[in-house]
C-alpha cells in the first residue's frame, strides 16, 4: 500500500514574495503561480525560475501557508489554490 504523500498530485498555488525579496531576486515581480505538491516543491519551482532564490527562501524567510506561519513545513501538503507567502525572518537582538 502506498502512502498519501506518494500519491499526492501537484496543485496550482499562488506564491507571494516580499518587496525586498522580489527586488533583489526576481526583478521586482512579486506574485507567481506554480505547480507543487508541498512547500519543498514550491521552493524548487521558484529556484528553477530564478537560480539561487531557493537557497535564499530556505535560509532567509519564514513561510505562511493560507495565513498560518510555519517554522518548518517542507513536506506540508498544499491544497489547490493555496497561498504561500515568503516573509523576511525577524531576528531578535
Amino acid at each position: 500500500m502506498t502512502g498519501r504523500a506518494a500519491t499526492a498530485k501537484a496543485v496550482t498555488v499562488k506564491v507571494v514574495l516580499s518587496t525586498g525579496t522580489s527586488l533583489s531576486h526576481t526583478g521586482g515581480e512579486k506574485e507567481f503561480e506554480v505547480e507543487a505538491r508541498n512547500l519543498r516543491g514550491v521552493i524548487k519551482a521558484m529556484d528553477a525560475r530564478f537560480p539561487g532564490l531557493g537557497v535564499y527562501l530556505e535560509e532567509e524567510t519564514t513561510v505562511a501557508i493560507d495565513g498560518q506561519i510555519h517554522e518548518t513545513a517542507y513536506f506540508q501538503r498544499l491544497g489547490e489554490g493555496a497561498e504561500v507567502y515568503f516573509l523576511p525572518k525577524i531576528e531578535a537582538g
